[in-house]
């Protein structure tokens, strides 16, 4: 049929830009495709009558899924080309709330596939970051198969070995765990990678997802099909770089061969806490009242409220799919809710420089597993707001920390991080001293009080700085603790008025949400040790420079200036 020969004309474009449009009034999340339907048909009629295992009275994926289920199977064969044996689409990145029978789905998939295989001795791989999380998946193709009397006497199962061969095409459906297994995707034709999101602490988890599409590379008949919920923490690592790459395919801002079907409201509606409504419920839960059960999510809502805010970033990220922000943790600090909004794009050092008056500096150090951390607070001459921008260094001791290291790999690449090497252990310090001294020679530092630090191991420091001209009337020794509490209620009420802007870079984001605070009688503490392996000395630095700040101080260049009278 000539409608089954697409040509270079053929828009295999997977962009959904009205994606908002569709998620809130119910409609399908995947483009109209021109799919080879005879194709698509014969993958979703086997698909349809496979069992459910884990169902009661196992009933037929046909009976107990939705169409919401059924285009994404019909998106994923359908894109096969049986002529040039090539796919147009390639990769598969789905993202739905838990109980939604996400790992039941791709199981079926994954099964469907090596069914609908042609490639001999095809490789079907299950990745997972855990082998626990990797056997879920594994354990619901095995069910499917032995409910079946012809998918019995087509397979062969090998519980022991983790594996299920197809006994004519020799195709191996197999597991393979990160935390345990050496991946590698050279043979893989067909590939899930379920719970995407708990790679994000897995230092090396890159490495995975290049073996995996380095396959498809030889193997243009394949497919790789990741399936997660949202993560309970802020995105990061390579969850952060998938989850990217995916809403820029569907916003139409990158053309790849990636379908991206994401279960999330808008953005607007996650902050404002639009999905705590029940009518919202149904849209980021395709599986309502099948899977899902409505008033199970009410129960728990209710139970999360009383529970506290923990509990509660734990059900939206999990059920309802919400990214996890700044003010969803226990024990936050207040000043975390709104600095999102005081975000300014475009507020690097120069800038700043540029438009203010006076600026002063807070640098917060610590031994090698410790960021070092630098902040800037500059008094805009035309609004009196307050500007702020942020660097840190870390040695490579800080990395050993696996579960951060993904996290900090990102701010690196974003430039808001410095990784000192072995080769060049003084780089930090000597790397501070050179934006104190931009500063000094810009003639925005005050003769006195100009540079606020953590008075706990700086002599370096303090020596690097004095060699570049910074006079020891310049530096300030900073209390810390309960010293620290009128910068952090002072900075709580600038960000809520708005007269604290800042550069909006991910690392201080994440900083501020690691950050948790104490009450102390009428003090207010953030510590160190309460933030524990989540590290927090950018934001120290940043309250160190506050406290400077507070001084109202006057730019030396700008006294100067006056007193010359010129």
């Amino acid at each position: 049929m000539l409608d089954q020969m697409p040509d270079e004309q053929t828009n295999w474009s997977t962009a959904v830009p009205d994606w908002e449009e569709r998620i809130m009034q119910g409609r399908s999340l995947i483009p109209d495709l021109p799919l080879f339907d005879a194709v698509a048909d014969k993958a979703l009629r086997i698909f349809k009558r496979l069992r459910v295992p884990d169902i009661i009275g196992t009933p037929s994926y046909g009976e107990a899924c939705d169409e919401w289920v059924f285009s994404f199977v019909r998106a994923i064969f359908g894109s096969y080309d049986p002529v040039t044996k090539r796919r147009m689409i390639r990769e598969f990145f789905m993202m739905v709330p838990k109980k939604n029978g996400k790992s039941s789905i791709a199981a079926a998939i994954i099964v469907t596939a090596a069914i609908m295989n042609e490639r001999p001795e095809a490789e079907l791989l299950l990745i997972a970051p855990t082998k626990t999380i990797a056997s879920i998946a594994f354990k619901q193709a095995k069910g499917i198969i032995r409910l079946d009397v012809d998918l019995t006497r087509t397979f062969h199962l090998q519980d022991h070995l983790k594996k299920i061969t197809h006994r004519i095409s020799l195709a191996e459906i197999v597991i393979k765990a990160a935390d345990t297994d050496a991946i590698t995707g050279g043979k893989s034709t067909f590939t899930l990678i379920d719970e995407t999101h708990e790679f994000a602490t897995k230092s090396k988890a890159d490495a995975v997802f290049i073996e995996v599409r380095g396959a498809l590379a030889a193997r243009p008949d394949g497919f790789l099909l990741q399936i997660t919920t949202q993560s309970k923490a802020p995105p990061a690592g390579v969850f952060k770089k998938e989850l990217d790459r995916a809403r820029a395919v569907r916003d139409g801002e990158l053309v790849l061969p990636l379908l991206a079907v994401l279960y999330e409201l808008p953005p607007k509606v996650q902050k404002s806490g639009g999905w705590k409504d029940a009518k919202t419920w149904g849209l980021v839960n395709p599986n309502l009242n099948r899977s899902v059960d409505e008033a199970f999510l009410a129960d728990q809502l209710t139970s999360a409220l009383r529970d506290g805010p923990a509990e509660l970033a734990l059900l939206a990220s999990q059920h309802f799919n919400v990214q996890i922000g700044l003010g969803l943790k226990s024990n936050s600090w207040v000043g975390a809710n709104y600095w999102e909004g005081a975000a300014e794009q475009g507020l690097d050092l120069n800038e700043l420089i540029t438009r203010c008056e006076v600026a002063v500096v807070g640098i917060d150090g610590g031994g090698l597993d410790d960021l070092m951390g630098l902040a800037v607070i500059g008094r805009d001459r035309a609004t009196k707001d307050w500007l702020h921008w942020a660097k840190a260094w870390a040695h490579p001791e800080v990395f050993k920390r696996k579960e951060i290291a993904p996290t900090l790999q990102d701010f690196a690449a974003a430039g808001d991080l410095v990784t000192v090497g072995d080769d060049e252990p003084t780089r930090d310090i000597v790397e501070v001293a050179d934006i104190v001294e931009q500063l000094l020679d810009s003639g925005l530092l005050p003769e006195e009080g100009a540079v606020g630090l953590d008075p706990m191991g700086v002599s370096a420091l303090v020596d690097e700085m004095a060699s570049r001209g910074v006079e020891h009337k310049m530096m300030v020794a900073v209390g810390q603790g309960y010293r620290l509490t009128p910068a952090i209620n002072g900075m709580e009420r600038k960000l809520k008025n708005g007269t604290f802007r800042h550069c909006g870079s991910p690392m201080m984001a994440w900083v501020l949400g690691n950050a948790k605070t104490e009450q102390r009688g009428n003090a207010v503490l953030i510590t160190k040790e309460t933030a524990g392996k989540a590290k927090i000395d950018p934001l120290m630095a940043t309250f160190d420079a506050f406290m400077m700040m507070s001084r109202n101080p006057v730019a030396a260049g700008a006294r100067a200036f006056e007193y010359t009278g010129i």
